[in-house]
């Protein structure tokens, strides 16, 4: 598996977890070491894996995330750090995302 494979494969995994509201899974794909971050839309930026993680927490209980899919991704690789775009189309609306 070449590294961008890896990070599609990561990206994949963090939008299975959402769409079956499984915060086990959601916890699985954020790092445990390296600084995190995460805007949802409508929210102020959250810094720290515990924010993040409590936001996910909040989100998914009860299975209350919105029906998404991830198309179009893309792996953008820089050194040790890689990120993807991709767009996020949930019922009635189409996002650019970057992840």
């Amino acid at each position: 598996m070449t590294d961008e494979d890896e990070v599609l494969a990561a990206n994949a995994a963090f939008y299975s977890a959402f769409a079956a509201s499984d915060a086990r899974a959601m916890d699985a794909v954020w790092a445990r070491r390296a600084p995190v971050a995460c805007v949802h839309p409508g929210w102020e930026a959250l810094v720290g894996r515990d924010r993040v993680m409590e936001s996910w927490r909040r989100i998914l209980r009860g299975g209350g995330a919105s029906p998404i899919s991830c198309g179009n991704a893309v792996a953008h690789l820089l050194g040790e750090a890689a990120f993807v775009t991709c767009l996020e189309r949930l019922p009635g609306a189409t996002l650019i995302a970057t992840n």
